[in-house]
């Protein structure tokens, strides 16, 4: 098993460095030990808030973030200062399930991931997005497309 320092993981056991605005550069990965296994890993964030980008006024949400590893996994204090990151940053709600589901994608590539926001009402509405994706020309890409069109 590989230590912190040979990971990579800069977060992990520091002091909390909390950035002013999206910062994905501090999103950190780890190698998945159970490649070989199919399995879920979920997260879920109920104090995300973002800003409206039109208004400037704070968006508050739970985020689900639910994603069957390949290689690689995020780090979880990464993922929680990656997600404050968003308090300052001025984007719709659609936009930040996608943008978070389109970061972890890149960071580590999962078999397949979903995002969904449930966001808290403004003026009497609530919005829940929902993001996912299978990996391309693997039985994940049909899971993306069943649990997609099947989204309630």
């Amino acid at each position: 098993m590989a230590t912190r320092e040979e990971e990579g993981l800069r977060s992990l056991g520091s002091k909390v460095q909390y950035k002013e605005d999206y910062a994905p550069e501090v999103l950190e990965s780890f190698e998945n030990l159970h490649q070989d296994n199919d399995y879920w890993v979920r997260f879920n964030c109920p104090e995300f808030t973002s800003l409206c980008p039109i208004t400037g006024q704070p968006d508050f949400a739970e985020i689900r973030i639910c994603y069957i590893p390949g290689v690689r996994m995020v780090e979880s204090k990464s993922l929680k200062l990656y997600l404050f990151s968003f308090r300052s940053h001025g984007a719709f709600h659609e936009d930040c399930v996608n943008i978070i589901m389109k970061d972890l994608i890149a960071l580590m590539d999962p078999k397949y991931i979903e995002v969904t926001g449930f966001f808290t009402p403004r003026g009497g509405i609530s919005i829940y997005p929902f993001a996912n994706y299978g990996r391309p020309g693997t039985k994940y890409e049909k899971l993306a497309q069943d649990r997609l069109f099947n989204h309630d």
